[in-house]
């Protein structure tokens, strides 16, 4: 949880820092536009050769945002082999009979006692989770000794794999985008940012001003719930708590035992910035002054231009 970076603002002088907050999220959409646009890997991969290269540009630190990344590593590799194993198209390239027997069920036991020791000592971070998937598939298909309890094939499709690999990178440049968002952007120009866009669904009886600002608050709250969440799990674990292990049904108390907390804490922040908001008189749905307006420069001009242009550029191989 300390590595989060979705909802941090960290302060900065790269070229991202100098644009209007109403560029980076017009251009961030169209980005993302033009990423569902893509069909083959080469595209894609052209695609996030470009996502560092904006990286790089902003002066945005890469390990930074990759560190911000481990917590949707188990959603990415869940979506991985969710691929691998439905989709059924293609070229078969891995037809291996797989069996469980007495050996290879001694096997996978040794092998997931070993994981989860590893994974208590914290060594080697996701490693020891691709080296047990490994360990696995050896066992169920190379270790076989007296009766055979039951059997299944496993295969792997050309397309499958190609799937697997194309969503995984999509996902990646996707949230990458996102979390540049919010790494150079403040609170409160994206909420000024987002009221300015949103200020046409006004007509339709929406108001965008408090739209934007429940968005904003979710966002700058991210951060702050979860770092409670891990004092939270720090002060238990000082008690004796363990997260990681016990049964079932004691995981669950443990993490009935963390929410209850969490809630408390949730409702007694949302109280303060109540009174924060009230003694600043704020009242919903009146128009509000500020300090400094947002104003369009040179750079979000070219920055809307190049953003265009990639979407140009989409558009024309995927009609060629």
């Amino acid at each position: 949880m300390k590595n989060i970076v979705i909802g941090q603002f960290v302060p900065g002088s790269g070229f991202f820092y100098k644009l209007d907050p109403r560029t980076k999220i017009m251009a961030i959409i169209v980005l993302m536009v033009s990423l569902f646009l893509l069909k083959t890997m080469t595209q894609l991969l052209v695609a996030l050769a470009i996502a560092v290269i904006l990286l790089l540009i902003g002066k945005l630190s890469i390990v930074r945002i990759v560190k911000g990344l481990k917590p949707i590593f188990v959603l990415l590799i869940f979506t991985f082999f969710f691929q691998i194993f439905f989709n059924k198209t293609g070229a078969l390239w891995l037809d291996q009979t797989m069996s469980l027997n007495w050996l290879s069920a001694g096997a996978i036991v040794l092998a997931t006692v070993l994981w989860r020791v590893l994974a208590r000592w914290k060594v080697g971070g996701i490693l020891p989770f691709l080296i047990y998937l490994g360990l696995l598939y050896v066992s169920l298909s190379y270790l076989s000794y007296g009766s055979t309890w039951t059997s299944f094939q496993f295969q792997i499709y050309e397309k499958g794999v190609e799937m697997s690999v194309f969503v995984v990178i999509r996902l990646l440049i996707i949230i990458t985008l996102s979390t540049v968002l919010t790494l150079t952007t403040k609170p409160t120009d994206l909420t000024m940012g987002m009221e300015k866009l949103l200020r046409p669904l006004k007509f339709i009886g929406i108001n965008s001003e408090e739209f934007a600002l429940i968005i904003s608050i979710s966002l700058r709250y991210i951060p702050t719930i979860l770092d409670e969440a891990n004092k939270i799990m720090l002060a238990q674990a000082s008690r004796g708590a363990d997260f990681s292990q016990g049964k079932l049904k004691e995981k669950v108390k443990q993490v009935i035992s963390l929410l209850v907390p969490m809630f408390i804490i949730a409702f007694k922040r949302s109280e303060e910035l109540a009174d924060a908001m009230e003694s600043r008189n704020f009242v919903p749905g009146k128009p509000r002054s500020r300090i400094y307006d947002l104003v369009f420069g040179m750079n979000d001009i070219v920055a809307f231009v190049i953003s265009a242009g990639l979407l140009a550029a989409a558009i024309t191989i995927q009609v060629i």
